[in-house]
């Protein structure tokens, strides 16, 4: 947690969810990052760590874990750590002492994976109890009956070299079980695999494909597999799924998903930023072009928004803002230039390293991007950032004298740990079958099965690479937006139109109900103020009446996706410029639909001051406390535009108010907008900005740590004042980040349609408050977010939820007053200074000498 400098505990932290499961209070990054060491040519510090994994670290825990995660970053971790260690300890200097430790415990973790594969499948269940294994009272586990193909698929370098370092052969044929299960279930007639599938059935529950998340690893693996095994089989699998993405999923320069049964038919518009490993694999499959022009592609996506987003359009837009410093694009630059030798590629390290150190660098580490459009930050650093991205970035300038040993003697698992190659030949105990008549003739000379395919990589041309990339230069600049959703024709009758059209209903008129009725939709009021539109197609009066229900839905799908990007705001940034803090804390913060747009004017820098009343709902009484500054105003008692005037008529140059719910924060709730009172408000000519509680408490703390605090209110965060930074004392430098996952941002909204051919019910989920249909309970806008699906009965269901209002405080405020919701909050509440968490800390110390402990 680099924000507040401590480690992340599972059961000390609120939980994330899933996110979680990789965690299992086993010094995760310390072992994750053990082969990280050798590579920067840090012995002693390796040495050192191996001392630490074998004193402190304990496997036996009661806790719930993913296999997929635990397997590549712990027993990878043990297993690089290992082959490093013994490479070392043949040197003759470092690790004399060493007796296969790191082994031991590598095989000891195996072991209590290996219940995870009691299927009838041979694949394995998604999590395991390290201490209750499976399916046991306490194991609180073994429930699951549906796994991703990539957890299933991406285990077999791992075990296989567990089984080879042991000769315990009980490792490498469960994962080959399990790959050999997936190949059978691939889908025969298109040669692709879903995305999740039954454990114990083998029927695919998602049935879209594609090289990202969920299905990315798994084909890695085979290639991988090949190389270090030296079985055909697994290249022969590999060449056939790779054909088959070629030919539906590869459309240069994008990847996009399809469906494994109609491969010709997108199943999205977006793509995930995992699939950014994909160019590296091809590389070392020795196609070259494709490579180059996708690892471009991506390139100019990353110098739009400094990061590559955690998903993005097909026009290249932001879809998922999130960026948790994944390396999967260094990984592929890496091995672009290995195949290439093209300084090209330098430069994009040289880009990846500049921004790292300028956007993401905070004093205990690098943090997570909450949203790469405003530049905020999450309180992460995941292990796989110094696992992988450390190791890539240094390779890539790294020269052959730098690595202590030849690297070209290793093979890269998935998380970027290092196998030796001569494990082909050690304790081959598994019989190869040849199974060549199984598969598929293909002719591609591509599968020329020399090693290195020199012939393909390197073309004589020193300027081949560059021919490829240069007509994708421009391809995210100049790309033309397309429609959020698009009609498919075939789905409606040729001419016809529904009796009712979306735009035109309106919730409070008794006909257009009773038409919806006809249509088989009902008009559903839940608790929470949503409105929910579900249509049940048997219900309907006729067949022509279900489709203009169904047509209808799907109407009001489009018009709500079209009003949510034509009404909602982007969130705005908040950022904390004086001293110690010099622009490292950002803040995410919601605009306000009245005052100075900050997307169209240069942002606002001054000074905060807080207002009396805190409130700020009356004439107030320090106006000489806020002339020339930025106020801060407490949330409640009235409307949000009067809140404005009032400060903008003490003089103060912006505003920023602040939830009064105490434990607000946008981690957990969607983006706020500050609705106006439904009067003119053009008079209001000051920006504007709205924090939740959390954010809003780390300026009250830095206030009362340092008392002048400036800021500055953008539309997105500035890259720091170096003049400001050179002035900065090492022992304060560090205040700003005591405040842990504060920099939070809300995630970007997307409406798909459902695939009608796996579901049958259609329902909207929107709340009437923010619906822009006619006298629909005066409404403003539609905030549509993700669409999700319920097939359970034989009907059409379309879920739309409203993201982006706040039904009790936000829009209500257009037609009566706030209401104080905590009278008891206190701004003057006694904090933890922000010295004494971080006194301690020094400029000087390297990151490694900082983890003292056994979480990093």
């Amino acid at each position: 947690m680099p924000l507040t400098c401590r480690g992340r505990v599972r059961g000390q932290e609120p939980s994330r969810g899933d996110v979680d499961d990789a965690l299992g209070k086993f010094s995760l990054t310390l072992i994750d990052s053990l082969d990280t060491l050798v590579v920067l040519n840090k012995t002693k510090e390796f040495e050192d760590a191996v001392r630490k994994v074998l004193r402190d670290v304990n496997l036996d825990n009661d806790v719930v874990v993913s296999v997929f995660e635990t397997n590549i970053r712990v027993l990878g971790g043990l297993l690089g750590g290992h082959s490093l260690a013994i490479m070392l300890k043949e040197k003759g200097e470092y690790m004399q002492w060493y007796n296969d430790e790191l082994l031991q415990m590598a095989k000891q973790l195996g072991y209590k994976l290996l219940p995870a594969f009691n299927t009838t499948s041979g694949l394995p269940y998604p999590r395991i109890n390290l201490k209750f294994g499976i399916r046991k009272p306490e194991a609180r586990t073994g429930t699951e009956t549906d796994t991703c193909t990539a957890c299933a698929g991406t285990l077999i370098l791992e075990f296989a070299a567990l089984s080879r370092f042991t000769g315990a052969t009980i490792f490498e044929e469960y994962a080959r079980k399990a790959l050999d299960f997936l190949w059978e279930k691939r889908q025969r007639s298109s040669n692709l695999v879903g995305v999740t599938i039954n454990i114990h059935t083998g029927d695919w529950v998602r049935k879209d494909s594609g090289v990202g998340a969920g299905i990315d690893s798994y084909y890695e693996y085979l290639l991988k597999a090949y190389v270090l095994l030296g079985d055909d089989s697994f290249l022969e699998r590999f060449n056939t799924h790779y054909d088959a993405i070629m030919r539906y999923i590869s459309q240069p320069p994008l990847l996009l998903d399809v469906h494994i049964h109609k491969p010709m038919l997108n199943a999205r518009t977006w793509m995930d930023a995992l699939l950014a490993f994909f160019p590296g694999l091809q590389v070392l499959k020795g196609d070259i072009r494709p490579a180059i022009e996708t690892h471009e592609m991506l390139y100019q996506v990353i110098k739009k928004h400094n990061f590559l987003p955690e998903a993005f359009t097909t026009d290249f837009r932001v879809h998922w803002a999130q960026h948790p410093l994944r390396p999967e694009f260094a990984e592929s630059t890496y091995f672009l230039y290995k195949a290439t030798g093209d300084p090209y590629y330098l430069e994009v390290g040289k880009t990846l390293i500049e921004n790292l150190n300028k956007y993401a660098r905070v004093p205990c580490g690098f943090a997570a991007m909450k949203d790469v459009r405003t530049g905020s930050h999450e309180d992460r650093m995941d292990s796989f950032f110094l696992a992988e991205m450390f190791k890539y970035l240094y390779l890539l300038f790294a020269d052959k004298e730098d690595i202590i040993f030849d690297i070209e003697d290793y093979i890269f698992t998935t998380e970027a740990h290092l196998l030796p190659l001569w494990l082909s030949t050690t304790n081959q105990s598994i019989s190869k079958k040849n199974t060549t008549s199984e598969y598929t003739e293909l002719d591609d000379s591509n599968f020329d099965w020399t090693c290195p395919n020199t012939q393909i990589l390197f073309p004589n041309d020193p300027l081949y690479a560059q021919s490829i990339r240069e007509p994708l230069k421009n391809v995210v600049d100049k790309s033309c937006p397309r429609g959020i959703i698009r009609v498919r024709e075939e789905s409606f009758r040729s001419g016809a139109k529904p009796p009712l059209r979306a735009r035109d209903f309106m919730a409070t008129n008794p006909e257009h109900l009773e038409i919806l009725k006809k249509m088989g939709v009902s008009l559903i009021h839940l608790k929470d103020g949503r409105v929910q539109l579900v249509q049940h197609a048997i219900q309907a009066a006729s067949s022509i009446d279900a489709e203009d229900g169904l047509r209808f839905m799907q109407e009001m799908i489009e018009l709500s996706s079209q009003q949510q990007k034509e009404q909602q705001l982007p969130p705005r940034a908040v950022q904390i410029v004086s001293h110690p803090f010099f622009g490292r804390v950002v803040l995410t913060a919601g605009p306000a639909q009245f005052g100075l747009d900050l997307s169209k004017h240069k942002e606002t820098r001054g000074f905060v001051a807080s207002s009396k009343p805190s409130n700020g709902c009356s004439e107030l009484t320090n106006p000489e406390a806020v002339m020339g500054k930025i106020a801060l105003i407490q949330r409640g008692q009235c409307m949000f535009a009067e809140k404005a005037r009032n400060i903008q008529n003490a003089g103060a140059i912006g505003g920023i108010v602040i939830d009064d719910n105490e434990g607000s924060s946008s981690d957990t709730a969607p983006l706020f907008q500050m609705a106006g009172d439904g009067k003119d408000t053009d008079d209001i000519k000051i920006p504007m900005l709205f924090l939740f509680s959390k954010e809003g408490s780390i300026i009250l703390d830095a206030i009362r740590e340092y008392e002048e605090v400036e800021v500055l209110l953008s539309d997105k965060a500035k890259d720091r004042d170096p003049e400001m930074e050179n002035e900065e004392q090492p022992s304060s430098e560090n205040d700003s980040q005591n405040q842990s996952g504060e920099q939070i941002s809300s995630s970007s909204q997307e409406v798909d349609l459902v695939d009608q051919e796996s579901s049958e019910e259609n329902s909207l989920n929107s709340h009437p408050e923010s619906l822009s249909l006619a006298d629909m309970d005066n409404a403003a806008s539609i905030s549509p977010s993700e669409q999700t699906s319920n097939p359970t009965e034989n009907h059409e269901t379309t879920n739309l939820n409203g993201e982006c209002t706040d039904l009790d405080n936000q829009l209500q405020e257009q037609s009566e007053t706030e209401e104080d919701s905590n009278p008891n909050v206190s701004w003057g509440k006694k904090v933890q200074p922000i010295d004494s968490i971080l006194a301690d800390w020094n400029e000087d110390i390297e990151a490694f000498e900082m983890m003292e402990k056994d979480e990093l």
